[in-house]
C-alpha cells in the first residue's frame, strides 16, 4: 500500500517536471523569436548565379594602331550560365558562355569564361586569368587585390558608389591613372542589386613619345571598350 501511495506521487512529480520543461521551451521560442537579430546581408544578390542567367550588353569598342589610326566598332555581347561543376576544393564554378552579334538576331559563340564564389570574392576566370571582380558585401571604400590568385604585383581595387544607383549599385574602380604624357589606364565595374555586372569600362592606351609629339595626348596604341547591359533574365 505504501508503495502505490509512493508510485502515485512520483509520477505525479514527474507530470509536473516534464509541464515546466515543456513550458520554459515555449517561452524561449517566443523569446528567440522577438529577440533574434536579423541575419546579414551577404550581398551575393549583386552577382546573381544560376544556370539559365543571361546578360546582354551594347558594345562600343575602338582599337588603336597608332597616331591617327583606329577602327571603332559597335556589336552586342550575350552572357548566359551554361552549366556549373564542383571543382576539387568543393567550389561551384559556373561556366558562362559568350556569344556575340552584330544585330541580336544572328548569335555566334565567342568564348566562354568562368565565375565563382570564393571566400566571399568573385573570382571571373577569362583565358585562364582570375580576377577577383568584387568582395562580399559590397560596401563602399572596402578595397582588395584585384590579382589575390595570379602571380603578379598588387592590383588594388576599391568600391565606391555609383553615380545613380545609391545602394542598389556600386561601382568597382580597378584603375584610374591618366599621366597626360604617356599612358592612359582607366578600367571600372559597375554591380546592381539583384541583376550582376550593368556596365563595364577599360581604356588602356599609350601615347606618342617622340620629341615632336610628346605631351600632346596622341594616342599611339590600345584600346577602349565599353559594355552597357541592355537587357538581362533567365532562359
Amino acid at each position: 500500500m505504501l508503495y502505490s501511495v509512493y508510485f502515485y506521487d512520483f509520477e505525479a512529480y514527474m507530470k509536473g517536471i516534464l509541464k515546466l520543461f515543456f513550458l520554459g521551451l515555449l517561452l524561449m521560442g517566443f523569446a528567440c523569436s522577438n529577440d533574434e537579430s536579423p541575419v546579414p546581408d551577404a550581398g551575393y544578390d549583386f552577382q546573381p548565379l544560376f544556370i539559365g542567367d543571361f546578360w546582354v550588353y551594347e558594345v562600343d569598342q575602338t582599337i588603336y594602331f597608332g597616331t591617327n589610326d583606329s577602327e571603332q566598332s559597335f556589336f552586342y555581347f550575350k552572357d548566359k550560365i551554361r552549366t556549373v561543376y564542383v571543382n576539387d576544393d568543393l567550389d561551384q564554378v559556373f561556366i558562362v558562355e559568350r556569344s556575340i552579334s552584330e544585330d541580336q538576331l544572328n548569335w555566334f559563340k565567342s568564348k566562354e569564361y568562368t565565375l565563382m564564389i570564393k571566400n566571399n570574392a568573385l573570382i571571373r576566370t577569362v583565358d585562364n586569368q582570375p580576377l577577383v571582380s568584387l568582395v562580399f558585401p559590397p560596401q563602399k571604400g572596402k578595397s582588395w587585390n584585384g590579382n589575390a590568385y595570379r602571380n603578379e604585383g598588387l592590383d588594388e581595387f576599391t568600391i565606391t558608389e555609383s553615380d545613380f544607383g545609391g545602394t542598389n549599385e556600386f561601382k568597382v574602380v580597378q584603375e584610374e591613372s591618366d599621366d597626360e604624357i604617356t599612358y592612359r589606364d582607366i578600367r571600372y565595374e559597375v554591380y546592381q542589386k539583384g541583376v550582376g555586372l550593368i556596365e563595364k569600362y577599360d581604356e588602356v592606351l599609350t601615347y606618342c613619345s617622340r620629341n615632336d609629339c610628346l605631351g600632346q595626348q596622341l594616342v599611339d596604341s590600345g584600346s577602349r571598350i565599353h559594355l552597357k547591359l541592355i537587357n538581362y533574365g533567365s532562359e
